[in-house]
């Protein structure tokens, strides 16, 4: 081969490539064009509308299962209006059995669920036991220095009482007679005469 056949190859080579890449690049920009804003919008417009459909009819199954239970549990609604007075007797009656017997029942299951949260506590402990896992009380936390600190307060508290305390002065209390006779009846020593003194 001459060198112009070998360069007329690689050109038609070069070509083939070039005219790839272009389809390549041609089919990713349709690709990419394909989710235009607009569409974007529209698609995202016609998802909440599903989702508020299905949500309405989720409610609405919702109700009518509420509704259904209700009516097994309580039954249908009597008619009150037209119903004479053993009519109205006796529907009082049935709600009162019905009643009492829900409330037999909530008894009962409320009892087993305490019976059974007990047995659930004692297997917790029993199982830590046997893995010599031990549960650890919770510790509260207290500063080491306020046991000190209430000491110096009880004594702080005690010597403002001491302060605060009146002094009393004993002429307070003695009256004004008890003074002239206790003077009286003082032999001379004791009021302060010298020996040989009277007064």
């Amino acid at each position: 081969m001459s060198d112009e056949d070998k360069q007329a190859e690689i050109d038609r080579k070069k070509a083939e490539v070039r005219a790839r890449l272009e389809a390549q690049a041609a089919g990713k920009k349709a690709k990419k064009g394909f989710m235009t804003p607009e569409r974007k919008k529209k698609l995202r417009l016609l998802l909440r509308k599903k989702a508020a459909e299905e949500l309405k009819k989720e409610q609405e199954r919702k109700a009518m299962e509420r509704r259904k239970v209700i009516d097994e549990r309580c039954g249908q609604p009597k008619d009150l209006e037209s119903a004479s007075e053993e009519h109205l007797k006796q529907i009082c009656k049935e709600y009162f059995d019905r009643m009492y017997l829900c409330e037999s029942q909530k008894y009962d299951m409320e009892f087993e669920v305490r019976k059974r949260d007990f047995e659930i506590n004692e297997l917790n402990i029993a199982v830590n036991d046997l893995r010599g896992k031990f549960i650890k009380p919770t510790l509260k936390k207290v500063s080491k220095y306020e046991n000190k600190f209430a000491k110096l307060q009880k004594k702080a508290a005690e010597f403002n009482f001491r302060n605060q305390l009146k002094t009393v002065k004993k002429k307070e209390f003695t009256m004004e007679d008890d003074e002239a006779g206790a003077e009286k009846k003082k032999p001379g020593w004791a009021l302060g005469a010298k020996e040989g003194e009277v007064k």
